[in-house]
């Protein structure tokens, strides 16, 4: 797969990731419409499974490309946004906490710190921006503030994302008896295309107006 090396290409493959999965949200809304009462039941348990799994793959997609798109720039540290030296550190100062490394192997990681405005950023820990299988709206708080773009729109659509989405796709995941209201089905195809609009959008703007660097 080619590196994402430029903000025009960053957004091609965003923009190309998103409309397959707006085509099949839409193309099954149709068929939940044509659909029989018996039929229509289980298609949309059906959309509400589908469109979660769009909004965490969407985002996990978008937030790997946009990193990507920064890892190629290859600038240093210091002349990247402080949050990408906090993304490149955070994750080894967990494994280490989290182990039983020597006080040398502590040292080293301290060192590297200090030093950490000369190194450059090439490489994505895709960790950083893991779902956790559990795209909530604290878990999409966390991956905005991995990319450094703003998580206020979806704050606002936490119930949407929790409830909505996260909670009754749980539900049915687990084999609940979970119930969709047919009169959602708007809400739940429309808001979840907006939710990834918003995020592709943030990121498409962020590599072209290079907030990713020193402010």
């Amino acid at each position: 797969m080619t590196r994402v090396r430029t903000a025009e290409l960053l957004g091609e493959v965003l923009n190309s990731d998103r409309v397959w999965r707006i085509r099949e949200l839409s193309d099954l809304k149709a068929a939940i419409r044509r659909s029989d009462s018996i039929g229509r039941r289980v298609l949309l348990r059906a959309l509400v499974t589908i469109a979660y799994a769009h909004w965490e793959g969407y985002v996990k997609l978008a937030a790997k490309s946009y990193l990507e798109f920064v890892a190629t720039q290859t600038l240093r540290y210091a002349d990247l946004n402080p949050q990408f030296m906090k993304n490149h550190f955070i994750p080894r100062l967990a494994s280490l906490y989290g182990s039983k490394k020597n006080f040398g192997d502590s040292c080293k990681i301290v060192e590297e710190i200090l030093a950490g405005s000369t190194l450059h950023f090439s490489t994505v820990d895709e960790s950083v921006v893991s779902t956790r299988s559990n795209l909530s709206c604290a878990v999409m708080t966390d991956i905005c503030m991995v990319c450094g773009v703003d998580s206020t729109p979806y704050n606002s659509l936490s119930t949407f994302i929790d409830k909505i989405l996260l909670d009754r796709r749980n539900a049915i995941a687990h084999g609940e008896n979970a119930f969709i209201n047919a009169s959602q089905i708007d809400e739940i195809v429309d808001t979840t295309v907006t939710l990834m609009r918003s995020f592709g959008d943030q990121l498409e703007n962020a590599a072209a107006t290079e907030s990713y660097r020193t402010p």
